[in-house]
């Protein structure tokens, strides 16, 4: 019964119900899209379009729209950016990555520093708020969730080939480069929807840890983002009450959770392989 009141009692609170709502959804997301970033190896290119969307982030804020279309505009034009950098011959692709993103966050740096309230906005931004989200961003968070779920549905096994035999895609004549652009920009819309959870700084985490712990449970792709969309949902909710009881910040919170698992995963994957 004291379990029982622990998990409802927070719920009593309106905040902590849309916090609970925008966390799920955001666990699933991460997830299930982290399964490609991890398989494909673009753990390099989340975290730097994480951090390229602070300019539209800081615009956002500076003119008092809403902060997600500031991130959402900027996170798909930086997504453009490194897929037509990257392929020129002259330009390799972690090279045309590096270039926008230090590029990116210093001009969000740069015109966040012209604020009054410099640190503790730069502080918001970077490690997220979910406890702060309104009815109206829970509906946006859903509504992006559910479009990036729905491309990756509809386009499951174009990627799925890319994923993980590019050659065949070439046999295949699958437009690769039309696909590789919608892969970038599922992964910023991703990052959107996840800014107001944890933020530009632990974006990268939500994307390939638990994508990462799934990959050593299982090698099949539809079981691994299942197991992926559930560690991140768990990962996601258990931060969400250790922040609310200990009164910790929920980003880092739901980060170190999911950490947690993967080194259980870990650990267990490593002594089965022993045994």
């Amino acid at each position: 019964m004291a379990l029982f009141d622990w998990f409802l009692s927070p719920l009593s609170y309106p905040f902590m119900l849309r916090a609970l709502q925008a966390s799920l959804m955001v666990g699933v997301v991460c997830s299930v899209l982290g399964t490609y970033v991890i398989l494909q190896g673009m753990a390099f290119f989340g975290d730097a379009l994480s951090h390229a969307i602070l300019p539209g982030v800081v615009l956002a804020f500076l003119a008092g729209w809403p902060l997600a279309v500031g991130a959402l505009l900027f996170g798909v034009l930086a997504a453009l950016g490194i897929g037509v950098l990257s392929e020129r011959e002259e330009i390799r692709e972690d090279t045309a990555i590096g270039i926008v993103f230090a590029g990116s966050f210093a001009l969000g740096v740069a015109l966040l520093s012209t604020t009054g309230s410099y640190a503790t906005d730069l502080a918001h931004i970077l490690f997220g708020n979910v406890l702060g989200v309104s009815s109206e961003e829970v509906w946006l968070i859903f509504g992006l969730g559910l479009l990036v779920l729905g491309v990756i549905a509809a386009l499951y096994k174009e990627f799925l080939v890319l994923a993980f035999d590019p050659t065949l895609a070439v046999v295949l004549r699958l437009p690769r480069g039309l696909l590789r652009y919608l892969q970038l920009i599922l992964i910023a819309v991703t990052i959107v929807v996840s800014l107001q959870t944890v933020g530009v700084a632990l974006m990268l985490a939500m994307l390939v840890t638990p994508a990462s712990a799934a990959s050593l449970l299982t090698k099949r792709l539809p079981s691994m983002m299942l197991v992926s969309g559930l560690i991140g949902s768990f990962s996601n909710l258990t931060g969400l009450y250790l922040s609310f009881y200990f009164n910790i910040a929920s980003g880092p919170a739901m980060v170190l959770v999911a950490t947690g698992v993967f080194l259980v995963v870990f650990l267990y994957h490593s002594l089965r392989k022993r045994l």
